[in-house]
């Protein structure tokens, strides 16, 4: 019989695991640096244990807590002794921020630290993936980690973006659940390094406007579009997005829906096909 509350709860202590296990082999952490947590229901959020190897954790080893950080339920042998991250406060922010949210992943990765301590803003308008993956990725004040600062420091940039980078301290991503979260942690180092790269060269203008407007039209599309976007965009460019944005999503969504449909209807040919060759 399972120790915990559903299958949902199971599946997603293994997701935590295995995206610990991704961030500590790709170097995004190390030590028993970073925290990951998933939102559980309305009221319970799965944490990883403060003082624990990410890297080497274990599913029985995730703490649930509640929206006052208490540890709460499904407690077990490998958990009792174990406390919740000293990042949870931080954590729970961003669930009350963001409803849309199903999972935080907070890491330390060198290249973004190293960015924020030098001041070089991230190349983030310089590369087409980054903007409609990612957005535009502010830098927070510096605040201590761990603490009520660090809690006031995250509000109102989380609330309109899906990452940030904690000045001196790490990133901070948020996506449907802990696996997008760790997809986009990846994305924002690697825009990192290839930031810093530009930097060594001397070279790197941002994309122009126009092509921009195109990239929007698909984050808005993909759904990944945040409220205020595009007006952030439009005060960095110094010129509106929001008049062509909008038809040119719904085009984009259209197309996406008609190679949905076309790779549908492909498949079952296809199947068809394998289905007559048997009989043949």
């Amino acid at each position: 019989m399972s120790l915990y509350t559903s299958s949902k709860e199971t599946a997603l202590r293994e997701q935590i695991v295995r995206v610990g296990r991704l961030m500590y082999d790709h170097g995004l952490i190390v030590g028993v640096d970073g925290n990951i947590s998933a939102r559980l229901s309305d009221s319970r959020i799965l944490v990883t244990p403060s003082g624990l190897c990410k890297g080497l954790m274990t599913p029985e080893q995730v703490i649930v807590v509640d929206l006052e950080g208490n540890k709460v339920g499904s407690e077990t042998g490998v958990n009792r002794s174990l406390r919740p991250t000293s990042e949870t406060r931080m954590h729970l922010e961003v669930y009350r921020q963001r409803s849309d949210v199903g999972g935080v992943v907070h890491a330390h990765p060198c290249t973004a630290i190293a960015l924020s301590i030098a001041g070089i803003q991230l190349a983030d308008r310089m590369i087409p993936e980054a903007i409609v993956n990612l957005g535009l990725v502010p830098t927070t004040e510096y605040a201590t980690p761990a603490s009520d600062e660090n809690v006031y420091a995250i509000r109102d940039l989380i609330a309109g973006h899906d990452g940030i980078i904690l000045q001196r301290h790490g990133t901070l991503t948020v996506g449907k659940d802990p696996w997008q979260a760790f997809v986009r942690t990846e994305f924002l180092e690697q825009v990192a390094r290839i930031t810093m790269m530009l930097r060594q060269l001397g070279a790197g203008e941002p994309i122009p406007a126009d092509e921009v407007r195109k990239l929007l039209a698909q984050r808005e599309a993909f759904g990944f579009m945040r409220p205020g976007e595009l007006e952030e965009f439009a005060d960095v460019y110094g010129t509106s997005f929001s008049e062509q944005t909008g038809a040119e999503a719904q085009q984009q969504t259209t197309q996406l829906d008609e190679e949905a449909l076309i790779k549908t209807i492909t498949d079952l040919v296809l199947q068809q096909l394998r289905q007559d060759k048997k009989g043949a």
